[in-house]
């Protein structure tokens, strides 16, 4: 068994089919590759469907279990995955057709622990969404071999999608995601390069990224959106532990920048009577004065004025909202 696709389930049967559809249109033998299909507790249609697509394609397997959340059913993906690499889709997103048999053969070929590539955005009409040049993040695809410390430092930038990536399954052993967290990725991305040897990445778009309404980013949930705001602070807690661990420090600073801008421009827009308390608490994880390392040009400003002081910056960004 050449690849493992994970795909984690949960309420989402207005997009599962599309989903699956495309992991079954592609140049791989169904021997070769098995799909896995984790149902998290669906109270929708979602796990029938799971199951139909089990019956009729034998590559096709099904897990169900109680609603943990993206990182338990990744993990219980990941146990459960027999290939040499494993590859992990988000259930409303959706593969290029006929993509995977070139991804695989260059792991193979050039003896690969990561490889990744490009993605693209597309609207609920799978129409192309194009982001704003200047807001568009540093990225580097260049195709040499490299360690993963060279990767994270250089190559990465500070977007990190566990669903960009094919990766030879021996990396995740005693490497799974943190459950019970929003921005899992961002907190695994790095653990995991940290482990590999020999990282590269493509340019061609292998992977469609739906912008959907209610999805965690854009959830308009009281609830969520706090839950939100105590993750990103976590998540910078996580970031300067990981930190620790290496002598480059260059990607962990400038993530940490963004993520402070995130939370700043996130108070701004949901919290702003309670910003005393937020920006207090940022003050004490002890960051300032934040990186620009790999900022786009938006970025370097917001992190200059955040650094003069991270009231004003707050009250800016209020203004504008």
């Amino acid at each position: 068994m050449l690849l493992s696709i994970i795909v984690p389930v949960y309420n989402v049967e207005k997009y599962l089919r599309k989903c699956i559809d495309s992991l079954l249109v592609q140049d791989l033998l169904s021997d070769d590759y098995e799909i896995i299909l984790v149902d998290d507790g669906s109270t929708d249609q979602g796990g029938a469907i799971c199951d139909e697509y089990a019956e009729n394609n034998p590559n096709v397997k099904v897990i169900h279990q109680q609603n943990g959340g993206l990182s338990a059913a990744r993990n219980r993906g990941i146990d459960a995955a027999e290939g040499k690499y494993i590859q992990f889709v988000d259930s409303d997103d959706y593969l290029e057709p006929n993509v995977l048999k070139a991804l695989v053969e260059k792991m193979e070929s050039d003896m690969l622990d990561v490889l990744r590539f490009n993605y693209r955005n597309v609207n609920e009409k799978y129409e192309v969404v194009e982001p704003n040049k200047d807001s568009k993040r540093f990225v580097n695809y260049s195709d040499e071999v490299c360690d993963g410390m060279t990767f994270l430092n250089e190559r990465l930038g500070p977007a990190c999608y566990a669903c960009q990536f094919i990766l030879r399954r021996e990396l995740l052993t005693n490497c799974y995601f943190k459950e019970g967290i929003y921005f899992e990725d961002t907190e695994w991305t790095p653990r995991l390069l940290l482990k590999a040897c020999r990282a590269v990445s493509t340019d061609k778009i292998v992977y469609n990224y739906l912008l959907r309404k209610g999805s965690i980013t854009q959830s308009v949930e009281e609830k969520k959106k706090r839950k939100v705001l105590d993750d990103k602070l976590l998540l910078i807690d996580a970031l300067k532990d990981q930190m620790q661990q290496v002598e480059d420090k260059r990607w962990f600073e400038g993530m940490v920048a963004q993520t402070v801008i995130s939370i700043i421009s996130y108070v701004a827009a949901n919290y702003y009577p309670n910003r005393k308390m937020v920006l207090k608490a940022l003050v004490e994880k002890d960051i300032f004065p934040l990186s620009t390392y790999q900022s786009n040009q938006t970025g370097t400003r917001k992190i200059k004025c955040a650094n003069l002081s991270p009231r004003l910056l707050c009250f800016m960004l209020h203004l504008k909202n």
